[in-house]
């Protein structure tokens, strides 16, 4: 009877520790996945940022020193 019922908990927190494992696996996944999302993101905006800081350094310097399309 004793070792009926410490079989039954042994066997039940076995179930539990394979559960978590997978558990822990698929998280392990998907942040995984998320930092290469948010590498990529990062990258991304820098690219974005430093394309408006020469957008924005061109628009400085003004159009004086270009001559028209039409000369």
């Amino acid at each position: 009877m004793v070792d009926d019922n410490v079989a039954a908990r042994v066997n039940a927190l076995e179930e539990r520790v394979a559960y978590q494992d997978e558990t822990i696996e698929a998280l392990n996944q998907t942040i995984t996945k998320q930092w290469a999302q948010i590498d990529n993101l990062t990258r991304l905006v820098k690219a974005l940022s430093d394309g408006m800081r020469d957008i924005e350094a061109k628009a400085i310097q003004g159009p004086g020193t270009e001559r028209p399309p039409h000369y």
